[in-house]
């Protein structure tokens, strides 16, 4: 099992490349079942997420292709994945491949919509909460599904294929707005989608589903219709940059202090995160190139923050943002709102020293002039890179267990913080 040795203390400077989106790349090769020709998808991250997809949409008979960095191209530009889903030879997605990723359920989506029929198991566990996929299936069944749930699998069929209708969402979910999006595209008849998710990510699937020739409006807004069509066709679209990628680095920066560029970042995918930590104390300067982070001399100040569906301040940066709180210059609070369980980083964090207390989803976090070094465990994808965070400034040395999960969804973290002169390394035991 490998883990992460950290010698906290060193600023950062240099320039971190931001990857694509994990959150926009796994939705966005799903969206390959609903064509027989192929979608081409740049700037797709290396992670074990997208390994992991590869692997269940190999299962359905789609052929993956990956092509690596072209001559000439700079180190991190992702891959290319060319994605043929010309001949679908099996609609179960198993419980063996979906119980280790919960998006692979979304395959159900355009598997129902172009061949009628699916058989998905549920998913497995996530460490943070329930994330139930009930109104994943309530979107189906208003589109004319018959769904039933046998043996831990849903079992979904649309003999006369699916039909246009009004999804209503009692609660904003990304999840059941990607899969009401991609499964209406084949729908007869026109679909109205209400209090849709507006995160960037589904704006970005919209974007290469209306490339394949879907009729898709109104994504990135809480309204979105999708006028059907019979069949969508290949195209080649490039994956957005990832915003919490982005958004770490950034605290990671603002709690080291130093000065780097993230380069390709797009400022405007996570303005508000920006607004934190500017009010935190950190130089934030959109260019061209990307965005730039800068923290001089000035210590970290102390935040309230609740967490929010997009625009608001994202949750999978909740974590990060109490980990640079540990060193504020007073008292930070922050509420989550999203998800439950999502504080299990709260225990680890507090083996640095950090002083935190929580009441109910409210965290209060009594920030120290110095956290000092200690063997830490992840346990989740966005709360492990949030020990990364406080081992960068601890004195000593840090060693992060069970780094798998941060392999999950941070593409070659150890080679971006040492370029930028962090004392980090991977062991692999």
């Amino acid at each position: 099992m490998d883990r992460i040795r950290i010698v906290g203390g060193s600023k950062l400077n240099g320039t971190i490349p931001i990857s694509g989106a994990k959150n926009a790349a796994l939705p966005l090769m799903i969206a390959g079942l609903l064509s027989e020709e192929t979608l081409i998808l740049d700037n797709v991250p290396r992670l074990a997420d997208v390994a992991q997809l590869q692997r269940i949409l190999g299962n359905h008979g789609v052929d993956i292709m990956s092509a690596g960095k072209r001559p000439g191209a700079q180190e991190y530009q992702g891959q290319t994945l060319h994605i043929s889903a010309a001949d679908i030879i099996d609609t179960t997605a198993p419980y063996e491949l979906v119980s280790r990723m919960r998006a692979s359920f979304w395959v159900i989506a355009p598997l129902l919509a172009r061949m009628h029929e699916a058989k998905v198991s549920l998913p497995g566990g996530c460490a943070i909460g329930t994330r139930p996929v009930d109104l994943l299936i309530m979107a189906l069944e208003k589109l004319g599904a018959e769904i039933a749930i046998d043996g831990g699998y849903v079992i979904a069929k649309a003999p006369g294929g699916l039909k246009g209708a009004a999804i209503d969402f009692p609660k904003v979910t990304v999840s059941g707005t990607h899969v009401a999006l991609m499964a209406a595209t084949l729908a007869k008849g026109t679909t109205v989608i209400t209090n849709a998710a507006c995160e960037p990510e589904i704006l970005d699937v919209a974007d290469c589903l209306n490339k394949m020739g879907a009729r898709v409006t109104g994504a990135g807004t809480p309204r979105i219709v999708i006028e059907g069509v019979t069949k969508l066709h290949g195209t080649r679209h490039t994956v957005l940059p990832d915003r919490i990628e982005t958004g770490t680095y950034a605290m990671a920066v603002a709690m080291t202090g130093g000065d780097v560029l993230l380069a390709g970042a797009r400022p405007e995918l996570l303005q508000s995160a920006l607004d934190v930590l500017t009010q935190a104390g950190a130089v934030i300067t959109a260019s061209n190139e990307g965005i730039r982070v800068a923290r001089n001399g000035a210590g970290i100040q102390p935040v309230t923050v609740s967490t929010a569906p997009f625009p608001g301040f994202p949750t999978d940066l909740q974590a990060q943002l109490m980990a640079l709180m540990a060193c504020a210059k007073g008292s930070s609070h922050i509420t989550e709102t999203i998800f439950e369980n999502r504080f299990m980083h709260v225990q680890e964090l507090a083996r640095f020293g950090a002083r935190i207390h929580l009441n109910g989803e409210t965290a209060t976090i009594d920030g120290i002039a110095k956290l000092r070094g200690a063997p830490v465990m992840a346990t989740d994808l966005r709360a492990s890179v949030s020990l990364v965070i406080a081992g960068l400034v601890a004195e000593g040395e840090t060693m992060v267990n069970r780094v798998y999960h941060l392999d999950r969804g941070f593409e070659r973290l150890e080679e971006k913080l040492s370029g930028c002169g962090a004392s980090i390394e991977r062991i692999s035991d």
